[in-house]
């Protein structure tokens, strides 16, 4: 198992400055969020000051740019990096893509598997020189003159991971990505029932099995040196997965266990900014089934019992790195 390192950097620097800590320490990769920062742009910045670790965007808001610019950029950090983007996209939620971005939504995973397609044909294009022709309903990319097309790149063509919570656009993930970034919402029973058998259809669809695709797991993790340290991480926890409930995308999750009424009284407290209030609603079944909590050792035991099977990377926090149950 691959370990990982992630966060909410707030600026560039400490997303390129966490980059390196993270390389420092061990970790196989770090990724990097687009909530206040441009994940790409970060990226750019920790492959100057990187040398060996993976560098992966989790995620890059697809719809919120067309393939070709994102086919650009990956193409760019692919080189500067030296072969180690990991390109993790992400379909975002239609509130933010029309009323923040001002972009289309319509039918996301059938868009994702269009936009995964569109990117390899441009850079399928680049590496070979063929003509771009690429139609579908969502996309279509027919231009690519010589003055606009960078080549072949000599490091390969980044691996594209999709992330996902619903069976549809897990099931597009099998069938077009390398990859797939698992929603920290998602709970072991979900990951094995649902998010699994989804990403197999998807292969079985390419004529493809799991072998070789990389699983990206989830990680809501409350841990610490003390029980202080561990309080508090639990409190963070709570707010993350009282807001994550809130969200209508993610309900399958919590209905799988029986807590469909849960995310109703989520999302009516954040209709009436009842923000704060939320995370008095994650009693402890809640808490310990979706996130791993207690200290670093148990926490690390813990992870490897439910995911270590399943998943190929996991991304988690650096009091954890230095134990001794790790199953790589």
């Amino acid at each position: 198992m691959k370990l990982d390192r992630g966060g909410y950097p707030e600026t560039l620097r400490m997303a390129a400055d966490e980059a390196v800590t993270a390389e420092a320490a061990g970790y196989d990769g770090v990724w990097v969020p687009e909530t206040r920062i441009d994940p790409l742009l970060a990226l750019t910045v920790a492959a100057g000051r990187t040398e060996r670790i993976e560098l992966g965007t989790a995620i890059v808001v697809a719809f919120a740019r067309s393939p070709m610019t994102v086919a650009m950029a990956a193409n760019d950090l692919q080189l500067l990096s030296g072969g180690r983007l990991l390109l993790g996209l992400g379909s975002q939620i239609k509130p933010h893509i029309t009323k923040r971005f001002s972009m289309p939504w319509s039918s996301p995973a059938a868009r994702m598997r269009e936009y995964v397609l569109a990117l390899r044909a441009i850079w399928h294009s680049w590496e070979t020189g063929e003509r771009l022709n690429f139609r579908g309903e969502f996309y279509t990319h027919t231009l690519m003159t010589p003055f606009f097309n960078p080549g072949p790149n000599p490091h390969g063509n980044p691996k594209v991971f999709i992330a996902g919570v619903g069976e549809l656009m897990t099931e597009v993930a099998g069938e077009v990505a390398d990859g797939f970034l698992c929603h920290g919402f998602s709970t072991e029973r979900y990951l094995r029932e649902v998010t699994v058998p989804a990403l197999q259809r998807g292969r079985a669809r390419a004529g493809k099995t799991l072998s070789g695709f990389e699983i990206s797991g989830p990680s809501f993790v409350a841990t610490g040196a003390t029980g202080r340290e561990i309080a508090s991480a639990v409190d963070a926890v709570k707010r993350q997965i009282s807001f994550y409930g809130s969200t209508p995308a993610y309900r399958k999750v919590l209905e799988l266990h029986g807590w469909g009424d849960l995310q109703d009284e989520l999302t009516a407290l954040s209709k009436r900014d009842g923000w704060d209030r939320m995370p008095e609603l994650i009693d402890d079944e809640v808490l310990h089934t979706i996130a791993v909590v207690g200290e670093p050792e148990p926490a690390a035991a813990e992870l490897n019992r439910r995911y270590g099977d399943l998943v190929q990377r996991l991304t988690v926090p650096d009091i954890l790195t230095g134990s001794r149950v790790w199953r790589r």
